[in-house]
């Protein structure tokens, strides 16, 4: 049986180069390779990210990318002046908040749901607000 191994989304982006600036000097990423061309890699940890200059894929682009601990990423992402699209709440899957990049792409990132906490309101990819549900 085959194993799989991870995800790497792809990302369409305007400037590889300035998204390698957001990713790196804000969001805490690391360049694999890909500096001076169309098509380039990002990670954090054991999660990479391609990014890629006007092709393979459509802008406003989401990814859910598990962590440990949101509360503590959003303190680093807001000092390091990151794009907060929806602040952490509380959802039945995870505490979760929503950080949009340059060219308009969100990562979700969540971690375990805080228990006997009441559950927050979505902000959608229209930016509509949708209210909680149980």
């Amino acid at each position: 049986m085959n194993a799989f191994e991870c995800v790497a989304p792809i990302l369409r982006v305007k400037s590889v180069r300035a998204a390698i600036d957001y990713y790196v000097g804000v969001l805490g990423f690391q360049l694999d390779w890909g500096s001076g061309g169309l098509f380039a890699s990002v990670s954090r940890n054991r999660c990479p990210i391609f990014l890629s200059e006007g092709d393979q894929g459509h802008p406003g682009t989401w990814v859910w990318i598990g962590v440990n601990d949101v509360a503590a990423l959003e303190q680093e992402y807001r000092a390091a002046g990151a794009r907060i699209r929806h602040p952490p709440t509380n959802y039945p899957w995870a505490y979760e908040m929503q950080v949009e990049d340059p060219d308009g792409n969100v990562l979700r990132f969540g971690s375990e749901p805080i228990t006997g906490q009441p559950y927050g309101e979505w902000l959608d990819m229209d930016g509509r607000i949708w209210p909680a549900s149980a």
